[in-house]
Formats: C-alpha cells, sequence, structure tokens
C-alpha cells in the first residue's frame, strides 16, 4: 500500500488528533499502525477487570472491588456532571496521579472525532443542505450524516471515475435516493430486509416525481435522472457482494428485480451450505464500482473492506462501521478464517481477545454524554444501579436465567416519566410556591441523595416517604423486569433485603460506570485501526486509505469513515 494513509481531519494531526499535545501515535505506515495497536494492547491488558465486567453485575460480583480504592474514594465525591466528562478525557487536578494518567493514556490513544473541514479532506466537494422532499422521514441526525457522506461519495466517485455506487446495507434507502437524485450517480441499494426495498422503491416514486417536475420547470428534460435499483440480500461474503454488484451491473433493463433476486438467492444458499460463490458473473471489464456502507452493521463493513481488495471493478470504498457488538471474532490460531475482528495479520498475531462484553464497550457515545445535564446523568445512574439490584433478585431467585444472559430491554422513559412525577409532587408540597420550583432545586437534592448523600433529603421533606418512594421504584422496577422475562413472581422474593444490601454501595456506581466506559473510545480505535492495518497489509493493490471523521460526533458518534481508493 502507498504510504500516504493518513488520519484525514482538521481535527488533529495524523493518527491521533484532535489538538491534544501529548499524542504520539501515528498510522501513517503499516509500522506506525501496528505500533499504535500494540500500545492499546498493552494498556488493555492491564485493565483486563473492565473489559470483562458487565455493570448489570455490579453488586453480584463487588466489581468496584477490582478497582483502585484510592480512585473510588475520590470520584464518589465528585459532582455527576465531572463523572460525565471522564469518558472524553477531562480531568481535575486534585485527583490522584494514577487516576489523571489512566484518563490521559486512554484520550491519547484514541482516534480523534472532532468532525473534519470536508473542503480541506476533499478539495472542491459539494456539500448542500437537503431539500425538504427527499429528506422527509429523515431525522437530525441521519439528515446530518447523509448532506456529509453522500458529498464525500459523490466527490469520491467522479476522482475514480466510477460508474456506479453500491450501497451496501441501505435501509431505507436515505443514501441512494440522495445520490441518485441530488448527485447524479447511478445506485445499488442492497439491504437484507425486504421491508426496506419495497420502502426504498416507494419512496423513490414520490420523489421521482418532484425532481421530474423540477427538471421540467427548469427546461432540462434531456438531462434525466434514475432511480436507485434495489436487491433484497443477505451479504455473507465478499465473494457474493462482488457477483451480487457485478450482475447488477450488467443488467440493461432495469425492470427485472426477479432476474437480480433469484441470482442473489441461488448466491446465498450457495454460502449457506458451505460453499464458495464461483465469481461466474463478470462485469463489464470497463466498469467500476464504488462499495458505500453508512453504519453497515457487524461483519458487513469488514465484507465490503475485503470486497474492496477482492474485486477488481471495484475503485474505491467509503465504510463507517457500528454495532460492533454484532462482530465475530476469531479465538482459533486458523490465519484464514473471516472473522469480523482480527481482520489484519499484525493484530492476529497479537493474540488479543476482545470479548462481547469489550465489543459493546467500543459502541459507547462519549462525546453525547459530556453534553448531558446533571438530572440525565443521575437517571442514567440510578438505571444502572436498579438494574444491578434487579440482577441479585435473578441470582437469588431465578438462578436459571443467568445464564442466558437476560436481556429486558429499555425501561429508562417509563422510570424517567415516574421519577419526573414524583419530584413534582413531594417537592411542590415542601416549597412556598409552585414558581419557586426549578430543575436546580431537583437536580441538588438528586445529587445528594445518589452521590454524596445516599439517605439525606431536603429538611423540609418527609425522609422516609422519600426512602419508600424510591424503594417502591425498586420494586416496580424488579416487577416489570420479571415479567419482561415471563417469569413469576414469587411471594418469597425479599426485595427489601436486597435493597438494604445494595443501596449502601449504590454511590459507586456512576464512578465505576464513566471509569469502565471510558474505555469505549480506545476500543473502536482498536477495531478501525485492524481494519487500515489490513488494508496495509495488501502489497499486492496499490492503493491509498484515510480515516475521516465525517459527522459531528454528539450528533453522529460512529463518525470515522475508513475510505480507500485504487490508484
Amino acid at each position: 500500500m502507498k504510504n500516504s494513509t493518513r488520519l484525514a481531519a482538521d481535527g488533529g494531526m495524523a493518527g491521533g488528533g484532535g489538538g491534544d499535545g501529548d499524542r504520539r501515535y501515528s498510522c501513517r505506515t503499516t509500522s506506525e499502525t501496528l505500533e499504535w495497536i500494540h500500545g492499546i494492547i498493552d494498556f488493555l491488558k492491564r485493565y483486563r477487570f473492565f473489559l470483562d465486567a458487565h455493570v448489570v453485575n455490579f453488586y453480584k460480583d463487588r466489581l468496584w472491588e477490582a478497582v483502585d480504592g484510592e480512585w473510588m474514594d475520590c470520584l464518589r465525591r465528585e459532582p455527576v456532571e465531572k463523572l460525565m466528562q471522564i469518558p472524553s478525557g477531562m480531568v481535575q487536578e486534585h485527583w490522584p496521579a494514577s487516576l489523571k494518567e489512566y484518563v490521559h493514556t486512554v484520550r491519547s490513544l484514541s482516534l480523534p472525532r472532532n468532525q473534519a473541514d470536508l473542503q480541506k479532506a476533499f478539495p472542491g466537494v459539494r456539500v448542500a443542505e437537503l431539500n425538504n422532499v427527499i429528506s422527509q422521514g429523515m431525522n437530525r441526525k441521519k439528515k446530518h450524516e447523509i448532506e456529509a457522506l453522500a458529498a464525500v461519495i459523490d466527490s469520491i466517485a467522479r476522482r475514480v471515475g466510477a460508474d456506479t455506487v453500491v450501497d451496501v446495507g441501505s435501509g431505507q434507502g436515505y443514501l441512494s435516493q440522495v445520490l441518485s437524485f441530488e448527485h447524479g450517480l447511478s445506485v445499488i441499494a442492497i439491504d437484507a430486509s425486504s421491508h426496506h426495498g419495497s420502502i426504498t422503491d416507494a419512496r423513490a416514486k414520490r420523489i421521482e416525481k418532484y425532481y421530474a417536475a423540477k427538471l421540467c420547470k427548469s427546461r432540462l428534460q434531456n438531462k434525466g435522472f434514475s432511480k436507485p435499483r434495489t436487491v433484497t440480500c443477505q451479504v455473507l461474503s465478499p465473494a457474493m457482494l462482488k457477483d451480487v454488484s457485478s450482475s447488477l451491473v450488467q443488467v440493461d433493463d432495469l425492470d427485472k428485480p426477479s432476474i437480480i433476486r433469484t441470482q442473489a438467492e441461488k448466491n446465498s444458499l450457495e454460502e449457506t451450505n458451505g460453499s464458495k460463490s464461483p465469481s461466474s458473473l463478470k462485469g463489464n471489464a470497463n466498469s467500476s464500482l464504488v462499495l458505500a456502507g453508512l453504519h453497515a452493521c457487524g461483519d458487513l463493513s469488514v465484507t465490503m473492506l475485503r470486497t474492496f481488495m477482492e474485486c477488481d471493478e471495484v475503485k474505491a470504498v467509503i465504510s463507517i462501521g457500528c454495532c460492533y457488538n454484532l462482530l465475530s471474532e476469531d479465538d482459533t490460531a486458523e490465519a484464514d478464517n473471516l472473522y469480523g475482528f482480527p481482520m489484519s495479520k499484525g493484530t492476529k498475531s497479537a493474540g488479543f481477545r476482545l470479548g462481547r462484553n469489550a465489543r459493546d464497550l467500543a459502541c459507547q457515545s462519549p462525546d453525547r454524554w459530556r453534553t448531558l445535564g446533571e438530572a440525565a446523568g443521575l437517571h442514567n445512574f440510578e438505571l444502572h444501579a436498579f438494574r444491578a439490584s434487579f440482577q441479585m433478585v435473578l441470582f437469588r431467585y431465578y438462578p436459571e436465567t443467568i445464564f442466558r444472559n437476560p436481556s429486558i430491554g429499555r425501561q429508562g422513559k417509563a422510570i424517567r416519566r415516574q421519577h419526573n412525577r414524583r419530584i413534582l409532587v413531594l417537592d411542590a408540597d415542601s416549597i412556598d410556591s409552585a414558581e419557586s420550583f426549578s430543575q436546580k432545586n431537583c437536580s441538588t437534592w438528586a445529587r445528594n441523595r445518589l452521590i454524596n448523600e445516599p439517605y439525606s433529603y431536603p429538611e423540609s421533606s418527609n425522609e422516609e416517604s422519600h426512602d419508600v418512594d424510591r424503594y417502591s421504584m425498586f420494586v416496580k422496577f424488579c416487577k416489570s423486569g420479571l415479567d419482561r422475562l415471563e417469569l413469576n413472581d414469587s411471594q418469597d422474593i425479599e426485595y427489601s433485603r436486597v435493597w438494604k444490601e445494595t443501596e449502601e454501595f449504590s454511590e459507586l456506581v456512576g464512578p465505576y460506570w464513566t471509569l469502565r466506559a471510558a474505555l469505549g473510545p480506545i476500543l473502536e480505535t482498536l477495531l478501525l485501526l485492524d481494519r487500515l492495518l489490513y488494508l496495509q497489509e495488501q502489497s499486492n493493490v496499490l492503493s491509498e486509505a484515510v480515516m475521516v471523521p465525517l459527522f459531528d460526533p454528539i450528533l453522529s458518534p460512529r463518525n470515522v469513515a475508513l475510505i480507500a481508493r485504487k490508484i
């Protein structure tokens, strides 16, 4: 690979920017990337207890005991807003030196996330705000992502002279349609869900009417445009993605979806039976493709990179991954197994395994946490405390469920509504007028209650009433969890006993959670560097690769695009 691999961003120096002077790692070359990977692995080995842990087992396994006692004693007294800044690399002067070193090291080993200046990274790129017609159905996050990514894909496709863009994991077709209607590119939208394909087609028909009328008014009827071609297919291997993409490029008649799907299903069947799909469908020798994936889940992003290397027709790839928890992971010594992690020979030779809990941790969003208000942060900690206490209930009274890794889903919204109603009612009785009630009163009370003085409340309120009310919230949480797990609520469950045993340690949940969550960015960095190293190791393919933070990390935490092109 050409030695032009870089971290392209206005947000920092190559390989580890963000403006921090202590960053010393780079990924310009294969050896530099491997050095960075080894630095991350050496650091993570020291904190394996964080990687293997799950906060639901906080009380059951007494997880806080594995952490430096000086750290916990310090952080248990910190305001919640200071705790929520730890994963973003913020420290306080009075903290122990070893704690500050931990936070700074995590920061220095992590990729920068500040959104790049796209004009500098991709000269001549055209980023335009989407109109209301084509952006219909997009939330703020999706609109932000599509505007930036579509412009970058357009710039790269034209640079490599690509005829077609293949949108891998296209979902409801937002990116495909913007590339087609706004940027005039030929697009193939591949998704495993037939429902998504139907939505994409129906939505494209509505949008087509708008753009047809727009062209008519501007007297550019001869210019024309094409709708995205959709295909329903579960991509299982690089060979399969290559064959499906190549076959679609050959289809001259766009009204033959049955032919496309039959071929896709045939490939899927061959892969399921364990045989490699033969590359019998050769694309036009002059055709060229760009593979693009916006948050292609799990192994799908990895498959895109392998296809880029194996398929001559693919001239460039733009991959933004997500759902690292769904990645397959190699725990064997066989070099040819196609797993999601590790991809590169260099990472594989290090013999480091992440595990499911660590891959889950890589999906965390520290840039969002630092913007949370105090009340939202406290609510987050309280829910984790409730869930960990509920795990004690399961462990004692339903031990067989523990081995199934029970999931009770998200109960946060319902608990939050009850929490807010409770505060309004209780405090309204203890203040002179409704107008004097404020969020600050609520937050101060909550902070004292959960972080500093778990059993202290405002003098004007009834302490017993508050304690019973919070305990009742815990019982409701448990009963709801049992219901979701389809378990009977036994009369033998001593909720009060579990509550008393766990509540005295609840003030440690926040510090532990933030210290562990701080490893999220460094874990994602390891996964992305492994993918980059895989590309760098392919010396038989002359190419260049960049990693660019395309989006605002607060709006879109998974914002780093791995972009490679053949030269």
